[in-house]
């Protein structure tokens, strides 16, 4: 699938040179209801740029010096455009070269920094003379030539934190507006986007349903069936909606119980998607799963033997009809990021439908929505009619309670950590806090605690409460959950099931650690 739907709409390309927040800049023009897309450096050319037609591009930060020989670049050719560019960062210090200007190394600012605006311009609409951002930087831009105006500096030392060409639309800024700890870093964006480039905010999330269905429709033949696996999830669910009213009856809906499953999940999912006419294929795989799954520890090789046998599944399926022709996958932007499908992306873990499907399949792959993040997606379900308790349910891994157990996957350890984490959801969701965070679950691996129960010595399991907050999971940051809520979840897991003596809570963001442990 393309991003063919979404090209009516005035397009802002952002080129990605590794930076860290590469997509929050892209969700920052969203917001704007203006579409965007990221590029990989090394990819972009002339074609793109006739095949986009974009309004306007920013460039990323990014890892690099441009001071190194062999630092990503873009050639100059862009300069001449005529669109407005914004350099963040790292783009900001290369275009400052591609025009003439000088980058060295320097004394570092990393975090909160004050700027000075020198000379007003749009770009700094509703700013004050002196503000906060957020830098992360060595290098500095130390000169600039006859051609650009310096628009702000850093209080401290002075450095450029922002310049701009005088006969052309082309921005450079040290800092980094896309992240909250620039306060007024939204502004700018819009300043940017809206005023300076003057895309129109026509795109939205619930105006797309029908150019994604029709795209779905053109590349399907008028005979071909869509083999869909669901899970419950909003991500499945939208997928399986939306292949369903391009192709009618020709969805093959398909539910497999892979025996990880939470507590109830198989009753309340199999009721919930009847309720929206998807009426799945049951197929209870679960002694399959954990047979396959006995004595193995790593969480890498976990994802992987669940995505095979997933793919085998789906294969016998579609062995038994030959018209099925396309598996549709409910695959979104972090899946794709996280398994490494993206050039210069590290694969931090194979998400079992990104980098578990292999190629002897023998289907066509459809992924409607596998370049939006969460948020949007479950923009698209409530357009789509699906009840808000079922858009709004909270993630859960395709592997499911495989990676939220570290080390091998035992049956005992599966019902501690289903029962635990039945006891978080209904201690969050008694507190009011459920459509507050991102996720809450428990984890349990091979640790054990000394505790005593009855006045005995009991040796039981150590479970880690995780509770974060998230925009759409890319980054997470744990929330600050009421003592008295994680008192209750405590003493109740620790009541409740008899081999566990010990209960924690996680409090590290991501990055550095992930939201789920493997």
């Amino acid at each position: 699938m393309s991003w063919k739907p979404y090209r009516e709409h005035d397009t802002v390309l952002i080129l990605n040179f590794g930076g860290q927040y590469t997509h929050l800049i892209s969700r920052r023009v969203r917001e704007l209801n203006v579409y965007s897309e990221i590029v990989h450096y090394h990819q972009f050319d002339r074609s793109i740029v006739e095949e986009i037609k974009p309004k306007a591009i920013i460039l990323s930060g990014g890892p690099r010096s441009v001071c190194e020989p062999n630092a990503p670049r873009v050639d100059s050719w862009i300069l001449g455009l005529g669109i407005p560019i914004l350099g963040i960062c790292y783009g900001h210090q290369l275009l400052a070269t591609m025009i003439g200007g000088e980058v060295k190394r320097g004394v570092g600012e990393y975090g909160r920094t004050r700027i000075r605006i020198e000379v007003r311009d749009t770009l700094f609409e509703g700013w004050g003379d002196e503000e906060d951002v957020w830098m992360s930087h060595s290098d500095y831009v130390a000169s600039l030539p006859s051609n650009a105006v310096v628009l702000a500096r850093s209080c401290e030392t002075g450095y450029i934190a922002a310049f701009k060409l005088i006969d052309k639309p082309i921005y450079g800024v040290q800092f980094h507006p896309e992240v909250v700890h620039t306060p007024r870093g939204k502004k700018l964006l819009e300043n940017f986007v809206l005023k300076i480039a003057g895309c129109r905010p026509t795109w939205r999330m619930e105006n797309i349903v029908d150019k994604l269905v029709e795209e779905v429709r053109s590349i399907v033949g008028p005979s071909d069936k869509v083999l869909c696996a669901l899970s419950g999830g909003v991500d499945s669910t939208v997928t399986a909606l939306i292949v369903k009213r391009a192709v009618g009856d020709r969805l093959v809906a398909v539910f497999v119980d892979h025996g990880l499953l939470r507590e109830g999940e198989r009753e309340e999912v199999l009721e919930n998607l009847r309720k929206l006419g998807l009426n799945p294929l049951f197929v209870d795989a679960s002694k399959r799963f954990l047979e396959s799954l006995r004595g193995v520890a790593d969480p890498e090789e976990k994802r992987l033997i669940i995505g095979r046998l997933f793919a085998e599944i789906f294969k016998e399926i579609a062995s038994r009809d030959p018209s099925i022709k396309w598996l549709a996958q409910g695959t979104t932007y972090p899946d794709v990021i996280e398994s490494g499908a993206v050039p210069g992306a590290d694969r931090i873990k194979s998400h079992h439908n990104v980098a578990g499907l292999p190629r002897e399949l023998g289907l066509g792959v459809i992924e409607p929505i596998k370049y939006l993040y969460k948020d949007e997606v479950r923009k698209l379900a409530l357009a789509l009619g699906v009840p808000r308790e079922i858009a709004y349910r909270h993630p859960f891994p395709g592997p499911g309670l495989a990676v939220r157990i570290i080390g091998e996957v035992t049956e005992e350890k599966l019902f501690i950590v289903r029962r635990a984490s039945k006891i978080v959801e209904e201690e969050i969701k008694r507190a009011g806090l459920y459509d507050k965070v991102w996720q809450a679950f428990a984890v349990v691996g091979n640790d054990k605690w000394v505790g005593v129960k009855g006045d005995a010595r009991s040796l039981g399991y150590i479970v880690i409460v995780r509770i974060v907050e998230s925009e759409d999971g890319m980054t997470a940051d744990w929330a600050r959950v009421p003592y008295e809520v994680l008192d209750r979840i405590a003493r109740r897991i620790t009541n409740e099931i008899p081999n566990v003596t010990m209960v924690v809570y996680a409090i590290t963001t991501k990055p550095p650690a992930t939201i789920e442990p493997c």
